[in-house]
């Protein structure tokens, strides 16, 4: 097993190493411009209170669509993910990446977290709600199938971040409107969220690579 690790595909394809840490510092300094602007906020400000009117209260049968993205990050449903992509990865000899779904998507969540707490953002008066955890849930994931994609077809480097930045914004902005139709966030806890994925992911695929090479 060890060997196999060792051995593997590289979670974080060498060619996106530049690009996504410029992206992993941008969206650090978003999700933190946003969590201070949101400190204990507790109302429709800004951007939220121009978008939220139109998007917030989704009817069926738009409801039942967002609800299934909506169970997608729950618990049960994102354990479930979790473990099919993990799967999936192994059974395709990306190990590193199976190991990356886990430890990365996990690290995501814990960030949105602990990060409730210290924003302390609420919505519907009592409800922690700053960076949403559901939004980074989804980004992580699609960002782990981009770097799989990106080894697999064995794509260029421009054409290689279009696809990761692409499937992350679908996958996210996806997420995000169903929290929002939902009620259960705010538009910029969605964007917080998103950015909180693109900070961690690649870092810890980083992290992942860098064990499994002194294995």
């Amino acid at each position: 097993m060890r060997e196999l690790v060792r051995t593997a595909p590289a979670a974080l394809p060498a060619m996106l190493r530049g690009p996504l840490a410029l992206t992993g510092a941008l969206a650090t300094a978003v999700v933190v411009a946003l969590g201070i602007l949101h400190f204990h906020d507790a109302g429709l400000t800004g951007i939220d209170a121009a978008l939220l009117p139109s998007i917030d209260g989704v009817r069926p049968p738009w409801r039942y669509v967002a609800l299934v993205f909506d169970f997608g990050g729950e618990p049960v449903g994102s354990m479930i993910l979790i473990g099919l992509m993990a799967v999936a990865c192994f059974l395709v000899r990306r190990v590193r990446a199976a190991v990356l779904t886990v430890v990365g998507v996990a690290a995501t969540v814990a960030v949105t977290t602990v990060g409730k707490p210290i924003v302390g953002r609420t919505i519907h008066g009592e409800f922690l709600s700053y960076p949403s955890g559901h939004t980074a849930l989804a980004t992580a994931l699609a960002l782990v199938i981009a770097f799989v994609l990106t080894d697999r077809l064995g794509l260029g480097r421009s054409v290689a971040v279009v696809l990761v930045l692409g499937l992350a914004v679908v996958a996210g902005a996806a997420m995000g409107w169903a929290e929002v139709a939902l009620g259960a966030h705010y538009p910029t806890d969605a964007l917080g969220g998103f950015c909180v994925a693109l900070a961690v992911v690649p870092g810890m695929a980083l992290l992942v690579d860098r064990v499994a090479d002194r294995l």
